[in-house]
C-alpha cells in the first residue's frame, strides 16, 4: 500500500473536529513536526553549551526542516516492531543527514530515549492546541458577556429537576455560562504555561548527556577499574545533565522539569482534566441551548441550524449537539490519563503508550467544542416573547413563593403557605389562573386587592437580584488573569 492509498483519519465520525485549526494542529503532520522540532532542540542545546558542534546543530535542523520526507503513515507501520514513532523517525533522520554532513549525523538524538522526543513533542503540540483553544473560548465568552448585558432583565422561567420553579432572567443564565468558560479558560491557561520538556535519558538519569559530553574532553577516560571523579560524581559532572535540561526548555519554549518525568505524568493528568472541565464547561452551555430550543419550548435558537436528511423543515441545533457529544466522550478519555499515572519504575511498559491517542483526541475533541461554541455564541437567537409567553403557562403559579412571603405579614407565614397551597392546587385543577384562585380563600378575603393579587402574580415582577449579580458576575475580565 502507498502513502497515499494509506487509510486516514479525516474526521468523518468527529465532525466537531473536522475542518478545524485544531484538528490540523493535531494531525499526524503536526506531531512528525513536533518530533522533528524535539530532536533539533535536543542538538542546538547541546551546541550551546559546547557539547556539539554547532555544524552538527545546524546540519540536523536543516535535514528536519524538510518534513515532507518523513512519511507519518510509514513511521506508524514500522513504530510497530519497536512501540513508538521515534525510533524510525530517528532512523529516517539520521540518514537524511548523513547524505549531507556525515559527521553530523553522531549527534541526531545523541543521549536521548524516545520517552523524552515524543513526550516534548507532546507538549509541543498539546502547546499550540491549547492557544486555538483559549482564543475560541475568549470568542465564546465575548459573545456571552454581550448577551448577558443585552438581557439582563428579561424575565424567564427558571427550572429546577425538569419543572419550573422561580423566574429568572436570561442575563443570569448567560453569564453563568460565560463564567463556566472563564473558569476553563484559567484552567487551561495554568496548565499550558506549564507544560514541561521531558529529557531523562534511559531511566531518568541524565547519565548518557554527561558521558556523551565528557567523550570529547582531552582528559583519558577512566579505566574501568580505577574510579575517577570527574566522571562518577563530581560537581560539574553532575551539573551537566541539569544544565541540559534548563538549555532544552528554553529551545522548545517549554518549561523546565525539576525532574524528569517518564513515570512522574503530572503534566499529562493535569492536562486532562483541565481539558475534562473545558468540555463540562462548553457541555453546560450546549445543554441549555438544546433543552431552550425545543420545539415546545422555543426560547433560543441556533444562528444557523442544522438541515435533515429526512425533514425539510427543521433547523436543528446542530453546534450545540457535536458540543453535547463531546463533553460526554472527554472525561472518559481524561480517566484514561489518570489512569496512566500508575506508570511502573522509571520507564512504564503501557501506562505511556495508552495516553498518547486518548490525549490527542482530548485535544480535539475540546478544540472542536470550543470552535463551535464560539459560533454558537456569537449567532445565538434569543426570543423574549416565548420565554414571557411560558413564564405565563402555569396561570402565576411559578410566582407562589412570593406570595407567601408577602402575605406571611398579614395572615402569618402558616396561614399564608395554607392559602397559597389551597388555591395552587384549585387552580390547577380547575384551569384557573392564581390570582383568581386566590380570590376564592377565604383566609384572603379583603386582605389584597385584585390589582395587587395579579401583581404579585406577575412573574416578572419577581427576579430578585438577578440583574445585580449579572452586573457582578460581568466585572470579571474575559481574559483570565
Amino acid at each position: 500500500m502507498t502513502s497515499a492509498d494509506a487509510p486516514a483519519d479525516t474526521g468523518l465520525l468527529s465532525p466537531v473536529r473536522a475542518g478545524t485549526a485544531v484538528e490540523e494542529a493535531t494531525g499526524d503532520a503536526a506531531y512528525v513536526r513536533a518530533l522533528l522540532a524535539a530532536e533539533v532542540a535536543l542538538v542546538r542545546a547541546q551546541a550551546s553549551l559546547g557539547h556539539a558542534p554547532a555544524g552538527a546543530a545546524a546540519a540536523i535542523a536543516s535535514a528536519a526542516a524538510g518534513a515532507a520526507r518523513f512519511d507519518a503513515r510509514s513511521l506508524a507501520v514500522r513504530a510497530r516492531s519497536g512501540g513508538n514513532p521515534v525510533i524510525p523517525l530517528v532512523a529516517d533522520l539520521t540518514a537524511a543527514v548523513a547524505e549531507e554532513a556525515p559527521e553530523a549525523a553522531a549527534h541526531v538524538h545523541r543521549g536521548a530515549t524516545s520517552q523524552d522526543i515524543l513526550d516534548t513533542a507532546t507538549m509541543l503540540v498539546a502547546s499550540e492546541a491549547l492557544r486555538l483553544i483559549l482564543a475560541d473560548l475568549d470568542r465564546t465568552a465575548a459573545a456571552l458577556a454581550r448577551t448577558a448585558a443585552g438581557h439582563r432583565d428579561t424575565p424567564m422561567a427558571g427550572r429546577t429537576l425538569t419543572q419550573h420553579a422561580v423566574p429568572t432572567t436570561f442575563g443570569l443564565k448567560a453569564a453563568g455560562w460565560r463564567s463556566l468558560i472563564l473558569d476553563a479558560s484559567a484552567r487551561l491557561t495554568a496548565v499550558r504555561s506549564s507544560l514541561p520538556a521531558q529529557l531523562g535519558g534511559a531511566a531518568g538519569t541524565l547519565a548518557a548527556f554527561s558521558a556523551f559530553a565528557h567523550s570529547g574532553s582531552p582528559e583519558p577516560r577512566p579505566d574501568a577499574s580505577v574510579p575517577d571523579a570527574s566522571f562518577s560524581g563530581s560537581a560539574a559532572t553532575r551539573d551537566t545533565g541539569a544544565r541540559l535540561v534548563e538549555a532544552y526548555a528554553t529551545e522548545t519554549g517549554l518549561a523546565a522539569p525539576a525532574l524528569p518525568w517518564h513515570s512522574l505524568r503530572t503534566p499529562v493528568a493535569d492536562l486532562g482534566g483541565a481539558l475534562a472541565f473545558a468540555s463540562g464547561a462548553l457541555g453546560k452551555l450546549a445543554a441549555d441551548v438544546l433543552l431552550l430550543s425545543r420545539t415546545e419550548i422555543g426560547e433560543l435558537s441556533e444562528g444557523t441550524g442544522g438541515s435533515s436528511s429526512a425533514m425539510p423543515h427543521k433547523a436543528n441545533p446542530a453546534r450545540a449537539v457535536l458540543i453535547a457529544a463531546t463533553a460526554r466522550q472527554v472525561p472518559a478519555l481524561a480517566g484514561i490519563l489518570y489512569g496512566s499515572l500508575v506508570a511502573e519504575d522509571e520507564r512504564p511498559p503501557g501506562a505511556w503508550h495508552a495516553e498518547w491517542q486518548p490525549l490527542r483526541e482530548a485535544l480535539r475533541g475540546v478544540g472542536g467544542a470550543a470552535d463551535a461554541a464560539a459560533a454558537l455564541a456569537e449567532g445565538l437567537r434569543v426570543h423574549p416573547g416565548r420565554m414571557r409567553e411560558n413564564l405565563g403557562i402555569t396561570g402565576g403559579l411559578i410566582a407562589s413563593e412570593r406570595l407567601v412571603a408577602a402575605l406571611s405579614d398579614m395572615i402569618g407565614r402558616t396561614g399564608a403557605r395554607a392559602a397559597v397551597t389551597s388555591a395552587a392546587v384549585r387552580a390547577v385543577r380547575d384551569g384557573t389562573e392564581l390570582h383568581e384562585a386566590l380570590r376564592q380563600e377565604p383566609a384572603l378575603a379583603d386582605v389584597l386587592s385584585d390589582d395587587r393579587l395579579r401583581a404579585l402574580t406577575d412573574p416578572a415582577g419577581y427576579t430578585g437580584s438577578s440583574g445585580i449579580l449579572v452586573d457582578r458576575a460581568l466585572r470579571r475580565p474575559n481574559a483570565p488573569s
